[in-house]
C-alpha cells in the first residue's frame, strides 16, 4: 500500500513573515491616504465605505419624539399612556409621577427599561429613552458659575425624550395602518378611565355683563352613576344607548351638516333626580361639566363668548330655564327678576341690568356659534315644560326629552340596594311600600331622606310605612279641599249668570 503525501505546510517563521509583510502594506497604505487626501474627503469616503459594506439588518426603528419642534407630540402621549397598562411584573426599573391635581399614582417604565409586545401575532419591543444634550446660549459674560462654559457662553442641559419602536421591516405596513391606530384609540380610553372630571362655573367677567368671562373650576366628586339612579331600567338603558350612539356619529353628524353636539331636557318635579342624572352623565362620559347660569348673563355677546370658553367634550348645563329667566318671545329682551324687582325702586341706580334676547339665547344652543366646538351636549333642566317657548323645545335644540317622574316600583328597588343593602325584599313591609308608591305621588329625594334616619332597617322601614301613609292623608285632604273650592267656584259663577241674565 503507497504512503500518502501531504502539501508541504508553511512554517511559523514563514507565517510571522507574511504577517509583517501585510502590516507594512496597511500602514503604508493609510499613510499615503492621509497624506493624498483632505480629511473631510477622508471622513467621506469612510462613511461611504461603511454605508455599502455594513450589514443590513432586518428590523426597523419608529422613533417617537415628545415634541415635534415646540409643539407635544399626539402620538408620544398616546404610546407612554398605552406602554403603562403593558408594565409586566418582570420590569426593574419603574418611574412613579402624581401630579396635584391627580387622585391617583402613574407608574411608568423607566429609562433604556424594555418592553416586548405583540400585535396580530408579530412580535415588537418598546424603548424608553431620555438623553442629555448640551446647548449653547449665546452671550458673553464668564465667570465660574457652572452654567457657563470656558468660552464665557451660556451652557444649559436639554433632555430628550423618546420612545423607540423596532419590529421586523416585512410588517411595516400593518405596524403603521393598523397597529398605531389601534394604540391611539386604547390611549384614549385608557386616560379616559383615569381623567378627573371637572365642575366649572361660568360667569360673565365685568359686573355689568361685559363681553368678557370667567371660570371658576372644581373637582366634581358627585357620586352618581346609571346603576345608582332610582330611575326606571328602561329609561336608563334608553339614554344611555343614545349617549353611546351619539359619540360614535362625529362623521356622520360632518356628512349630514350638522354640528357634533346633543340637546336634552330633563323636566318633572322637584326631587326627581335631574341634578344626579346630570352627575351620571357626566361620570359615565367622563365629560366636564359648565354651569351657566343666565341671571349672570349680561348680553348676547357674554353669552357668545361664554359658549367659545367651553372645550370639547364637556356638558353645557342650564338649570331651571323657566325661573331663572323670563323668556317671553323672540323679539323682546329677557328681563331676570332681579330687574322686575328693581324697576319697582327707580330711585335706585344699578349697575347691571342683564339684557339679552331670547334669539341670542337660541343662536347660542343651535346658530352660528354653536358649531365653536364638537361632542358636546347641552341640557335644560325645568320644573314646568309647559312654560317654555316652543322654540326651544324643537329638535335641534332639545333632541332629547326626557321626563323625570316620581318614584316608581323599581326605582324604590335601586334605593333599598343603595340604602339598605337589601336586593330582593320579600316581607309584608316591603310589599306594602311598593303599594303606597304606585298610588302616590311621592319622589326619589323624600324617599331617600327616610332611609337615611337610622341604620336598623325595621326602624327604616317602618318609619317609610308611616311617611308614605301621612303623606296619603294630606294629599287626600288637600284634594278634598280643592273639590270644595271648585264647588264653591261653580255657585258663585252660577249666581254670576243669573245676575247677569
Amino acid at each position: 500500500m503507497a504512503a500518502r503525501t501531504f502539501p508541504d505546510m508553511p512554517t511559523p517563521s514563514s507565517l510571522l513573515s507574511a504577517y509583517a509583510s501585510m502590516s507594512t502594506s496597511i500602514m503604508l497604505f493609510r499613510t499615503m491616504f492621509d497624506q493624498l487626501f483632505p480629511r473631510e474627503l477622508r471622513r467621506y469616503i469612510i462613511d461611504t465605505f461603511r454605508f455599502y459594506w455594513k450589514p443590513k439588518s432586518s428590523k426597523l426603528t419608529l422613533v417617537f419624539e415628545e415634541k415635534d419642534g415646540i409643539t407635544s407630540n399626539q402620538m408620544y402621549d398616546a404610546v407612554e399612556a398605552f406602554l403603562c397598562s403593558r408594565i409586566n411584573p418582570e420590569s426593574e426599573r419603574l418611574r412613579i409621577t402624581k401630579s396635584a391635581k391627580e387622585n391617583h399614582i402613574n407608574v411608568k417604565f423607566a429609562d433604556s427599561e424594555t418592553i416586548t409586545d405583540s400585535y396580530e401575532g408579530v412580535p415588537v419591543t418598546w424603548t424608553y429613552v431620555r438623553q442629555q444634550q448640551q446647548n449653547r446660549r449665546g452671550g458673553g459674560g464668564g465667570g465660574d458659575g457652572s452654567d457657563f462654559d470656558y468660552h464665557g457662553h451660556n451652557v444649559w442641559a436639554a433632555e430628550r425624550k423618546y420612545i423607540e419602536l423596532k419590529f421586523e421591516k416585512k410588517y411595516k405596513e400593518m405596524i403603521i395602518s393598523c397597529y398605531l391606530p389601534w394604540i391611539l384609540q386604547r390611549s384614549k380610553e385608557l386616560q379616559n378611565q383615569k381623567k378627573v372630571v371637572k365642575l366649572y362655573n361660568l360667569q360673565s367677567s365685568a359686573y355689568g355683563g361685559g363681553p368678557g368671562g370667567y371660570i371658576e373650576s372644581v373637582n366634581l366628586d358627585h357620586p352618581s352613576t346609571f346603576e345608582t339612579l332610582a330611575m326606571d331600567p328602561k329609561m336608563k338603558k334608553a339614554i344611555v344607548d343614545d349617549l353611546d350612539l351619539f359619540v360614535k356619529r362625529k362623521e356622520l353628524y360632518k356628512r349630514v351638516g350638522k354640528v357634533w353636539k346633543r340637546g336634552y331636557l330633563l323636566y318633572g318635579p322637584p326631587g326627581t333626580g335631574k341634578s344626579s342624572l346630570i352627575a351620571a352623565i357626566a361620570n359615565y362620559m367622563k365629560f366636564d361639566v359648565y354651569d351657566l347660569q343666565l341671571s349672570c348673563v349680561g348680553s348676547d355677546s357674554s353669552l357668545k363668548n361664554l359658549l367659545l370658553r367651553t372645550s370639547n367634550r364637556s356638558i353645557l348645563v342650564i338649570e331651571d330655564i323657566d325661573c331663572s329667566l323670563q323668556l317671553p318671545d323672540r323679539k323682546a329682551p329677557i328681563v331676570s327678576k332681579f330687574s322686575e324687582v328693581m324697576s319697582k325702586f327707580p330711585e335706585v341706580k344699578t349697575t347691571r341690568d342683564p339684557m339679552f334676547s331670547l334669539s341670542g339665547l337660541l343662536n347660542f344652543i343651535d346658530g352660528l356659534w354653536s358649531s365653536c366646538g364638537d361632542e358636546r351636549i347641552i341640557i335644560f333642566t325645568t320644573n314646568h315644560k309647559e312654560r317654555l317657548d316652543s322654540a326651544l323645545l324643537r329638535p335641534g335644540r332639545m333632541d332629547v326629552h326626557i321626563h323625570m317622574s316620581y318614584l316608581t316600583v323599581d326605582g324604590f328597588d335601586t334605593l333599598a340596594a343603595n340604602y339598605l343593602n337589601i336586593h330582593d325584599g320579600q316581607d309584608w313591609r316591603f310589599r306594602e311600600i311598593k303599594e303606597l308608591i304606585k298610588c302616590k305621588n311621592v319622589t326619589p329625594a323624600e324617599v331617600a331622606e327616610e332611609l337615611l334616619k337610622s341604620d336598623d332597617v325595621d326602624v327604616v322601614l317602618e318609619g317609610l310605612v308611616k311617611f308614605l301613609k301621612r303623606k296619603k292623608i294630606e294629599e287626600e285632604e288637600s284634594k278634598d279641599g280643592v273639590d270644595d273650592d271648585d264647588e264653591e267656584n261653580e255657585v258663585r259663577e252660577a249666581k254670576k249668570v243669573k245676575i247677569i241674565s
